[in-house]
């Protein structure tokens, strides 16, 4: 579920080169679903990614932020945004705002030169980064942002108060958490599950993630490119009384 359908192969007029990792294939990733974000800097060779640089981005000031947190990342290791093979992105669960501007930006780099894009879950990246299948992260309102894997070996991800957590089946004995919040709820709901932190998922960790479907070419339509909210936003919400316990999965 880290990839978003439907996906894509590269554009016939883009040259194969440029995605072959062999050639070192320049990666820019970006992350702003969480309360605070990063955008990367990678280069993909021989089937693996190697860092370059990560910048931090503080909370509530991505739109401000981070666009030119991109340019000052490539104008660092002398790179131009055409330069760029393929741009990772978190589409969420998360921030509303922050989903949406993340996206917003992705996609106006990406559209001029039709970069390839490759898009995942926050809760995929945080399973991953603590070698798990399952993962939590705070949504507010005293509820969770949820990945299960199921008995058949498929993953779901869900929105979850303690009603949902009361009757959820667990197919996991471990679950990745990285925020007090949702440690504390799933703590009091699933006593018997073991909550291993972690640090908070960055966009360096979503590009590792990533490197098989950016090998493959497995791209996301970047006309169809939207967030994974697993809710609707507040404004919505609070627009629509009678809907105010709709929930997206």
């Amino acid at each position: 579920m880290g990839v978003c359908n439907p996906e894509r192969e590269m554009p016939a007029s883009q040259s194969v080169a440029e995605v072959r990792p062999e050639t070192g294939l320049l990666v820019l990733g970006v992350d702003t679903c969480g309360p605070s974000g990063s955008v990367v800097l990678a280069r993909l060779e021989g089937g693996a990614a190697r860092i370059l640089e990560q910048k931090e981005l503080a909370g509530r000031s991505y739109s401000a932020t981070l666009v030119a947190a991109v340019g000052e990342l490539l104008a660092g290791h002398g790179a131009k945004l055409a330069g760029v093979g393929v741009i990772v992105v978190v589409n969420g669960p998360g921030s509303f705002t922050g989903v949406r501007v993340g996206l917003s930006a992705v996609k106006g780099l990406a559209e001029p030169g039709q970069t390839p894009a490759v898009a995942v879950s926050r809760l995929a990246v945080l399973a991953a980064k603590a070698g798990l299948t399952s993962a939590a992260l705070d949504a507010h309102r005293h509820e969770v942002f949820l990945r299960l894997a199921e008995s058949d070996g498929s993953v779901r991800e869900m929105l979850a108060g303690a009603e949902e957590l009361a009757i959820v089946a667990l197919r996991s004995a471990k679950v990745a958490v990285c925020d007090n919040e949702a440690a504390a709820l799933l703590g009091s709901m699933w006593t018997g599950t073991e909550l291993v932190r972690c640090e908070a998922p960055t966009a360096w960790d979503a590009i590792q993630l990533c490197v098989p479907e950016i090998v493959a070419r497995k791209f996301a339509d970047l006309a169809l490119l939207d967030g994974h909210y697993l809710r609707r936003s507040d404004a919505e919400i609070f627009g629509d009384p009678t809907m105010a316990k709709a929930r997206q999965v």
